[in-house]
């Protein structure tokens, strides 16, 4: 009806149109609530939820070509600074009459550079050690092998370095690490010499292992993560502990807290990162930040079932002190406990809320659960908001996984958690993955090279 028609009414004629209202407001209200006993809760999402994106369904769509929104000028690559040759080449007649120029003088007027790969062809050693017997005491006799060519494994440690790396780091399985050996630098070895490559390697990474857990352990913050794995015909779990320089991997047949005894024994942090499972909260001696981000998908699948007073509200808070720990290098400490008041001030106004919808209801439980370990990092420099750190360095194993589908044996997945801890834990000093191999096959320790970052 229009305004017209409404203020034409009487006021029983209103009252019996509001009433009509009314009765079909009750009657849409039941419908919507049988629609949604019988479709469910709504369903949970890479946005709402910890669903990994690769099980979020993607709307089929023409890719539409959008507009750079920051135009930058053009870039070609720069030159080599140090070139494996310089060829210089000098011009013998004018590209334009044809004159001979070859006595006048001439000058650089391009330089580029021309890049390509040798081929590559496995280098031979072959010793022969020779000998004889004796003259005075008629024993026989051997020359000393040579430091470096000592009898056994045929194959060098660049050759050991670069199967672990295409195998362990690359997800490469034997059978393709075999063919691409043999295609790429004419190398026949076989499947099995390349798991006794992995398994002679298993000392040296554990050695390895061992002494990023004593780092690990010399420091005042730990984050830490969980992801499946298959082991044999059971599942395991791969764990990762890490701060800014350090990070320890561990596959373990459980998820308890027993894991964490298990690898760090009697030392606790001072502080602990983490999401919100219960094996992993309340492990610090001082206090735990839980992760923000894990919180934000949470609380929207909380917004999402059709709470909309307090849900909305504490996601804006959320995403406020995330915005404030992106700025948190650049401001002074007074200025970061002003701010960590303020989130404190604002979540009293949004926790006098009063929800009516079950989902609020289940989020004023779980803020008052977790209050305390919402915004210690804005203060405490060494903790991130995210536990984003922690979900990255577990990435390459969860490719891993989709790729080789576990390990058939313990001994290989223990020697995987090792070769991650190296990995990782060299890139978090500024390490190359391949010197990280070399380095920790030749028995030396992985320097402490990269500047101090927030664990995470």
């Amino acid at each position: 009806m229009t305004r017209a028609a409404l203020e034409s009414l009487d006021k029983e004629a209103l009252i019996q149109l509001v009433l009509a209202q009314v009765s079909v407001i009750e009657r849409l209200t039941e419908r919507v609530a049988e629609l949604e006993a019988r479709l469910g809760k709504p369903p949970k999402t890479p946005g709402n939820s910890s669903v990994p994106p690769s099980r979020g369904n993607k709307a089929s769509e023409l890719a539409a070509m959008k507009a750079k929104s920051k135009v930058h000028p053009g870039s070609a690559r720069s030159l080599d600074p140090e070139p494996t040759r310089t060829q210089h080449v000098y011009a013998s007649a004018c590209s334009c009459c044809g004159c001979d120029v070859s006595g006048a003088a001439q000058f650089a007027c391009e330089s580029y550079d021309r890049i390509d790969i040798p081929p590559v062809k496995p280098d031979v050693t072959r010793v022969v050690l020779h000998g004889g017997a004796c003259p005075r005491c008629a024993e026989p006799f051997k020359a000393a092998a040579p430091a470096g060519l000592e009898p056994g494994s045929p194959f060098g440690p660049n050759l050991r370095a670069l199967v672990i790396y295409l195998r362990s780091v690359q997800g490469i399985p034997l059978e393709r690490l075999r063919r691409a050996l043999r295609d790429l630098f004419g190398l026949e070895i076989s499947e099995g010499a390349l798991v006794n490559i992995l398994k002679a390697a298993r000392t040296a990474f554990s050695a390895q292992a061992k002494a990023i857990r004593e780092r690990l352990l010399s420091g005042t913050t730990i984050a830490s993560d969980e992801t499946g794995m298959r082991v044999g015909k059971a599942n395991w779990w791969l764990w990762v502990f890490l701060n800014s320089d350090s990070a320890l991997f561990a596959l373990k047949p459980f998820r308890s807290r027993a894991v964490v005894d298990d690898v760090l024994g009697d030392f606790r942090p001072e502080y602990w990162l983490s999401d919100r499972y219960g094996a992993q909260m309340n492990q610090a001696t001082g206090d735990h930040q839980v992760c923000l981000a894990h919180l934000i998908r949470d609380v929207q699948y909380l917004i999402d079932c059709g709470d909309a007073v307090l849900a909305p509200a504490f996601k804006g808070l959320l995403k406020r002190a995330c915005a404030i720990g992106r700025r948190r290098p650049a401001l002074a400490d007074a200025t970061l406990k002003t701010y960590q008041r303020d989130l404190d001030r604002r979540l009293d106004l949004i926790m006098q809320r009063q929800p009516t919808h079950e989902a609020g209801l289940k989020l004023k439980r779980l803020i008052k659960k977790i209050r305390r370990h919402l915004f210690v990092f804005v203060t405490v420099r060494a903790l991130e908001a995210t536990n984003n750190g922690s979900e990255r360095a577990l990435r390459p194993s969860a490719v891993y996984r989709k790729i080789t589908n576990g390990f058939r044996s313990k001994w290989a997945a223990e020697h995987y958690a090792d070769v991650r801890s190296v990995i990782e834990t060299a890139r978090r000093r500024t390490i190359g993955a391949f010197e990280a191999i070399k380095l920790t096959l030749g028995g030396t320790l992985l320097p402490i090279s990269a500047p101090a970052r927030p664990s995470g």
